[in-house]
Protein backbone atom coordinates (compact mmCIF):
# COMPACT_ATOMS: atom_id res chain seq x y z
CA UNK A 1 0.00 0.00 0.00
CA UNK A 2 1.39 3.17 -1.28
CA UNK A 3 1.44 6.25 1.35
CA UNK A 4 -0.78 9.22 1.12
CA UNK A 5 -2.27 12.08 2.72
CA UNK A 6 -4.22 15.15 2.79
CA UNK A 7 -2.28 18.25 2.65
CA UNK A 8 -4.29 20.74 4.92
CA UNK A 9 -3.02 23.82 3.17
CA UNK A 10 -3.33 23.06 -0.60
CA UNK A 11 -5.95 20.42 0.41
CA UNK A 12 -4.71 17.77 -2.62
CA UNK A 13 -3.82 13.81 -1.79
CA UNK A 14 -0.22 13.72 -1.76
CA UNK A 15 1.46 10.10 -2.75
CA UNK A 16 4.42 9.38 -1.20
CA UNK A 17 6.19 9.45 1.76
CA UNK A 18 7.70 13.11 1.54
CA UNK A 19 11.54 13.90 2.46
CA UNK A 20 12.86 16.95 3.30
CA UNK A 21 16.87 17.59 4.09
CA UNK A 22 19.77 19.96 3.92
CA UNK A 23 22.26 20.64 0.82
CA UNK A 24 25.27 21.56 3.14
CA UNK A 25 26.04 21.68 6.99
CA UNK A 26 24.94 24.32 8.58
CA UNK A 27 28.58 25.79 9.34
CA UNK A 28 28.95 25.50 5.62
CA UNK A 29 25.89 27.57 4.84
CA UNK A 30 26.56 30.57 7.26
CA UNK A 31 29.42 31.59 4.78
CA UNK A 32 29.66 34.13 2.27
CA UNK A 33 29.99 32.45 -0.90
CA UNK A 34 33.85 33.75 -1.70
CA UNK A 35 34.67 32.34 1.84
CA UNK A 36 33.10 28.58 0.48
CA UNK A 37 35.16 28.57 -2.23
CA UNK A 38 38.52 29.16 -0.18
CA UNK A 39 37.62 27.14 3.00
CA UNK A 40 35.28 24.20 2.04
CA UNK A 41 35.15 21.11 0.33
CA UNK A 42 31.27 20.11 -0.67
CA UNK A 43 30.26 17.42 -2.70
CA UNK A 44 27.21 15.09 -2.12
CA UNK A 45 27.86 13.40 1.10
CA UNK A 46 30.72 14.90 2.77
CA UNK A 47 31.95 18.49 3.58
CA UNK A 48 35.24 19.47 5.10
CA UNK A 49 35.61 23.04 6.16
CA UNK A 50 39.45 24.51 6.91
CA UNK A 51 40.85 21.09 6.23
CA UNK A 52 40.14 20.55 9.91
CA UNK A 53 35.94 19.92 10.29
CA UNK A 54 34.32 17.15 8.71
CA UNK A 55 30.75 16.58 7.67
CA UNK A 56 28.76 13.54 6.35
CA UNK A 57 25.65 13.31 4.78
CA UNK A 58 23.14 11.11 6.44
CA UNK A 59 19.58 10.36 7.41
CA UNK A 60 17.38 10.67 10.44
CA UNK A 61 14.68 8.45 9.89
CA UNK A 62 11.44 8.56 11.77
CA UNK A 63 8.51 5.97 12.28
CA UNK A 64 5.26 7.01 10.90
CA UNK A 65 2.65 4.56 12.83
CA UNK A 66 0.63 2.51 9.88
CA UNK A 67 3.41 2.88 7.30
CA UNK A 68 7.01 0.39 6.41
CA UNK A 69 8.46 3.68 5.17
CA UNK A 70 9.46 6.46 7.63
CA UNK A 71 9.87 9.98 7.06
CA UNK A 72 13.59 10.85 6.66
CA UNK A 73 15.55 14.42 7.52
CA UNK A 74 18.32 14.54 5.16
CA UNK A 75 20.80 16.21 7.50
CA UNK A 76 24.71 16.48 8.05
CA UNK A 77 26.68 15.42 10.90
CA UNK A 78 29.96 16.34 12.08
CA UNK A 79 32.67 13.70 12.66
CA UNK A 80 35.74 13.52 14.49
CA UNK A 81 38.63 13.19 11.77
CA UNK A 82 39.43 9.68 13.06
CA UNK A 83 36.01 8.46 12.62
CA UNK A 84 35.55 10.74 9.00
CA UNK A 85 38.53 8.82 7.78
CA UNK A 86 36.92 5.48 8.26
CA UNK A 87 34.00 6.21 6.98
CA UNK A 88 35.71 7.85 4.05
CA UNK A 89 37.39 4.61 3.81
CA UNK A 90 34.72 2.45 3.44
CA UNK A 91 32.67 4.84 1.69
CA UNK A 92 32.90 2.60 -2.05
CA UNK A 93 32.36 -0.56 0.13
CA UNK A 94 29.29 -2.50 -0.05
CA UNK A 95 29.46 -4.18 3.22
CA UNK A 96 30.09 -1.84 5.47
CA UNK A 97 27.22 -1.40 8.04
CA UNK A 98 29.22 -3.58 10.56
CA UNK A 99 32.01 -0.49 10.82
CA UNK A 100 31.01 2.16 13.54
CA UNK A 101 28.72 3.64 14.99
CA UNK A 102 30.63 7.03 15.18
CA UNK A 103 29.61 9.66 17.31
CA UNK A 104 28.48 12.90 15.70
CA UNK A 105 27.31 16.38 16.52
CA UNK A 106 24.11 17.35 14.21
CA UNK A 107 25.22 19.97 11.83
CA UNK A 108 21.76 20.95 10.74
CA UNK A 109 19.24 23.50 11.98
CA UNK A 110 15.65 21.47 10.98
CA UNK A 111 13.13 24.51 10.46
CA UNK A 112 10.28 22.90 12.69
CA UNK A 113 11.86 22.42 15.66
CA UNK A 114 13.51 23.83 18.84
CA UNK A 115 17.28 24.12 18.63
CA UNK A 116 18.83 20.72 16.48
CA UNK A 117 22.48 22.23 15.97
CA UNK A 118 25.05 19.85 18.17
CA UNK A 119 22.16 17.50 18.92
CA UNK A 120 23.78 14.20 20.01
CA UNK A 121 24.13 11.53 17.47
CA UNK A 122 25.52 8.00 16.31
CA UNK A 123 25.87 7.51 13.34
CA UNK A 124 25.47 4.28 11.45
CA UNK A 125 27.04 2.99 8.75
CA UNK A 126 24.87 1.28 5.92
CA UNK A 127 25.11 -1.51 3.32
CA UNK A 128 25.03 -0.53 -0.26
CA UNK A 129 25.32 2.68 -0.88
CA UNK A 130 22.49 3.81 1.49
CA UNK A 131 23.17 7.41 3.54
CA UNK A 132 24.85 6.52 7.22
CA UNK A 133 21.93 6.44 9.25
CA UNK A 134 21.17 8.93 12.72
CA UNK A 135 20.51 7.85 16.02
CA UNK A 136 19.77 10.93 17.99
CA UNK A 137 20.25 10.40 22.09
CA UNK A 138 17.44 9.74 23.60
CA UNK A 139 16.56 12.81 25.23
CA UNK A 140 12.82 14.93 25.46
CA UNK A 141 13.73 17.26 22.52
CA UNK A 142 11.12 17.00 20.00
CA UNK A 143 12.80 15.10 17.24
CA UNK A 144 14.32 12.61 19.81
CA UNK A 145 10.85 11.82 20.77
CA UNK A 146 9.83 11.58 17.29
CA UNK A 147 12.62 9.21 16.17
CA UNK A 148 11.76 7.59 19.26
CA UNK A 149 7.81 7.25 19.48
CA UNK A 150 7.40 7.59 15.83
CA UNK A 151 4.74 9.65 14.65
CA UNK A 152 1.21 9.77 12.71
CA UNK A 153 0.48 10.91 9.24
CA UNK A 154 -1.44 13.82 10.29
CA UNK A 155 2.10 14.87 11.66
CA UNK A 156 3.67 14.10 8.38
CA UNK A 157 1.13 16.11 6.56
CA UNK A 158 1.93 18.99 9.29
CA UNK A 159 5.42 18.37 8.33
CA UNK A 160 4.99 18.93 4.42
CA UNK A 161 2.37 22.03 4.99
CA UNK A 162 4.56 23.80 7.12
CA UNK A 163 7.76 23.19 5.29
CA UNK A 164 5.80 23.09 1.18
CA UNK A 165 3.08 26.26 2.51
CA UNK A 166 4.68 28.02 5.41
CA UNK A 167 1.25 27.03 7.18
Amino acid sequence: MTFSFLCRSCGETHTGMPSFGADAPWLYEQMAPAEREARCQLDSDACIVDEAHCFVRATIDIPVHGSDEPFSWGVWVSLSGESFDAWDACFNDAQRAHIGPFFGWLSTQLPVYPATLNLKTRVHLRDDGIRPAIELEPTDHPLAVEQRDGITAERVAELYAQLMHGA
